[in-house]
């Protein structure tokens, strides 16, 4: 475990940490001495197992007249998958100006138009909770800001200013929007810094007091209820101009501050970083194994699984899935396919050539999704983003095809990622098998509203409780996979993982339980014919010859070395044995 009193004397000096640190402890003694929280999981360190399985929405998702929508959330969850995901993730509940909640007014309050505190509570009674702590940047509407640009003394060091002309080129530009806004304040105009946008303005870091206002956010809303803590935007925190301003050493050491504070006072909070970035740099976020974050969000996933079914062509993916591993048994991946943004590319680079990243943005293009941009040092532009529905980047909404044949393509993506070591994140359109919403982009001109459709609530149910719904199929299917992979440790977060090589068409993955008691191979067949999948010598594990068992249908399944397992398009199969 870090120590706290060094991670502050490394990011403020040996003059100022210490008294940083005796600040620190007085809000750290302030929550011990009220604290009243504890993990709804059993007692000391929260664990996750093949149990969990975390649903991401907004608060308002669905809706009902005259209700408040997270009290609408909070009865359908309960009604429709209790039971079936063990958390939620609400996506930022506080009064927001823009960014559809992620630009934070007031970071301790639920937005009034969705609930309040008692709702998110209740939510909590059923779930497993998820906040965002969206901590690189604050709306331009807070309070904090608007006492800077009144120059108020608490708030003058609150933000980052730029004079002159430095040269800022080397930083790193998440989107093709500038770096630095001009804003009034009252001692004259001044450039602040907004790597978003310009209703979302950069915190200064640099000032201490920033960072106790922060770990004093996190300790609070672990007091609210989460278990788990999303670092939102998290890889850009520390600025140092004449550098990229990202993933800088500052950054890694405020995140092992963050873990340390916690382990003390709420050991049984998780930190998950997300961090949109290439593979390599996104798995630094584990740190050592103990000293930063639990998760992190598995950013090339959805990307190269997306590869895999529109090539029909599975061998990146295995490559990149047999070169996963975790630097000890306290951290796993958070594995999604879908969320409230859009498909990464930049994790892919360096996975897929960029002719297959350009495939993909086409293939998006061609099914009707956007793509956004970001600004490089030299002035040119590169796709970083796809902005469409994953149910839509696999299957062309204008496409003459069966929806059995659209819905088997997309659950074989899903199988992908449930059956990957990890804790699973599954966006409300995903597991309710939404199209996208284009209307929506063009009514907001922002690309990422065409995944982020609220719904209302009657007509949902009405769809889920027709079999024959799209919806329907989608999530009777998706309940069976999360009930298959709950059943047995073979699936838990830190079990064994190997990648198999059984031919171009088909994803093979070999779990293991912790104990080594339990295993389960999953095949996937990732193309739109049938595949037979043989296991020869070079899978170097014992197989069971008779007991087998597909979790996903109960039958019994006979597996040995040189004997073909047939799949259908898009079959899923997850044979279990005991050892």
């Amino acid at each position: 475990m870090p120590d706290i009193q060094a991670c502050l004397v490394y990011l403020y000096g040996e003059q100022n940490g210490p008294a940083v640190f005796k600040q620190l402890q007085q809000i750290m003694d302030r929550y011990r001495a009220g604290r009243a929280v504890r993990p709804r999981h059993g007692s000391g360190r929260s664990s996750v197992s093949e149990r969990d399985s975390i649903l991401i929405t907004y608060g308002d998702q669905v809706t009902a007249p005259g209700e408040a929508p997270l009290k609408t959330l909070a009865d359908f969850c309960a009604r429709r998958i209790q039971g079936t995901v063990s958390g939620v993730h609400i996506l930022p509940f506080y009064p927001y100006s823009s960014d559809d909640g992620f630009s934070v007014i007031d970071y301790r309050a639920v937005d009034p138009r969705l609930g309040s505190w008692d709702d998110v509570a209740a939510l909590g009674q059923s779930f497993r909770l998820m906040f965002d702590a969206v901590i690189n940047h604050i709306s331009a509407q807070s309070e904090w800001f608007k006492g800077f640009l009144r120059c108020d003394p608490k708030f003058s060091d609150y933000f980052i200013t730029v004079s002159g002309s430095p040269d800022l080129l080397a930083v790193v530009r998440p989107r093709a929007l500038p770096l630095l806004t001009r804003f009034e304040t009252a001692d004259g105009s001044q450039s602040v810094w907004t790597t978003f946008s310009e209703d979302q303005v950069d915190l200064n870091y640099k000032n201490p007091a920033v960072l106790l206002e922060i770990i004093d956010l996190l300790l609070f809303y672990a007091e609210r209820g989460a278990e788990f803590i999303r670092l939102d935007a998290i890889a850009y925190l520390w600025k140092e101009i004449g550098t990229p301003c990202i993933h800088l050493p500052q950054t890694h050491r405020v995140i092992q501050l963050f873990r340390a504070v916690l382990d003390e006072v709420y050991p049984h909070v998780l930190l998950i970083t997300e961090t949109n970035v290439p593979h390599v740099d996104n798995i630094a976020y584990f740190g050592d194994g103990v000293n930063e974050a639990q998760m992190v969000y598995n950013f090339a996933l959805p990307p190269l699984v997306l590869h895999a079914l529109l090539t029909g062509d599975t061998r990146a993916l295995t490559r990149w899935a047999a070169s996963l591993g975790l630097p000890s048994k306290e951290v796993t991946f958070f594995n999604f396919l879908a969320s409230h943004d859009g498909i990464g590319l930049n994790p892919a680079r360096g996975i897929l050539s960029d002719s297959e990243i350009d495939a993909l943005v086409a293939a998006a293009q061609a099914h009707g999704g956007l793509v956004s941009y970001k600004s490089n040092p030299d002035g040119s532009r590169s796709p970083y983003e796809l902005n469409i529905n994953y149910f839509d980047a696999l299957s062309n909404p204008q496409a003459a095809e069966p929806e059995e044949t659209a819905v088997s393509r997309f659950m074989a993506a899903q199988a992908v990622m449930l059956a990957l070591a990890g804790v699973p994140g599954i966006y409300f359109h995903s597991l309710f098998g939404s199209r996208g919403w284009p209307e929506g982009a063009r009514q907001t001109g922002r690309n990422r509203t065409i995944n982020r459709q609220k719904l209302e609530r009657a007509t949902l149910d009405r769809e889920l409780d027709d079999p024959t719904s799209r919806r329907s199929m989608v999530f009777e299917r998706y309940r069976q996979m999360l009930k298959a992979r709950a059943s047995t440790p073979a699936f838990h977060p830190n079990g064994g993982q190997q990648a198999l090589d059984l031919g171009s068409g088909i994803f093979a993955l070999l779990r293991a339980a912790p104990e080594g008691n339990e295993y389960v191979l999953c095949l996937i067949n990732m193309t739109n014919s049938t595949r037979q999948a043989v296991l020869d010598a070079k899978n170097a594990f014992d197989l069971p010859h008779n007991g087998a068992v597909d979790l996903l249908t109960g039958q019994p399944h006979r597996l040995s070395h040189g004997e073909p397992v047939t799949l259908e398009p898009y079959a899923v199969k997850w044979i279990h044995w005991n050892r």
